[in-house]
């Protein structure tokens, strides 16, 4: 049976400070590899001029790029995109686990209340 777990995709704007302006590119934060075929049709999906796919890596990420019809060596707005939807995740994740320590230590009978 395929996996069906939410997968997030972004779409954010290269090279502008301003919504609905600059170079946009969709972003999917993957959990492991997918498969190209999965991958193309995503991006077709999205139709933008390209999609990044995003996997972490020990050693950093493995990103792979593909417009509505083929994939493509390297985009640079997509990577840029790429970095920002990573960095908003991180930042998402913080908070998230930020708010669940302080609920924690509300509920702790040993950490003091402040």
């Amino acid at each position: 049976m395929p996996d069906t777990s939410p997968i997030p995709i972004w779409q954010a704007d290269a090279f502008t400070d301003r919504p609905f302006a600059g170079n946009p590119a969709a972003v999917c934060l993957l959990t492991r590899p997918a498969d190209a075929g999965w991958m193309q049709n995503v991006a077709a999906e999205m139709n933008l001029s390209e999609t990044a796919f995003v996997v972490p890596r020990p050693e950093g990420f493995e990103l792979r790029w593909f417009t509505p019809l083929t994939e493509v060596d390297l985009c640079g707005h997509a990577t840029l995109a790429a970095a920002q939807a990573e960095a908003e995740r991180v930042r998402r994740m913080g908070e998230t686990m930020a708010a669940m320590c302080e609920e924690v230590r509300k509920e702790s009978p040993v950490w003091p209340k402040t």
